[in-house]
């Protein structure tokens, strides 16, 4: 199964092999140049996806936490 590579160097891996091996956006590979091939292989997870996620977003909350409950369900409703 031939592929192209695109202006910006990538290809698409087919769906049927992704679901195959289990390969999800965000996974990490690396190429591995043996003889005259170059191989795929995907680079294990040091982490979970749930503690990646965690690790992109820690800090980024901007939210002012001084509000009541019934202040702050009064300003989503829009009352």
């Amino acid at each position: 199964m031939g592929m192209l590579m695109n202006g910006k160097g990538q290809v698409t891996v087919p769906a049927d092999i992704r679901a195959h091996q289990g390969w999800q956006p965000g996974d990490e590979f690396e190429f591995v140049e043996e003889d005259d091939q170059v191989i795929l292989k995907p680079v294990p997870r040091t982490e979970t996806r749930g503690e990646q996620f965690v690790r992109r977003i820690a800090g980024k909350g901007t939210a002012n936490m001084d509000k009541t409950t019934d202040e702050l369900m009064e300003m989503l409703r829009g009352d």
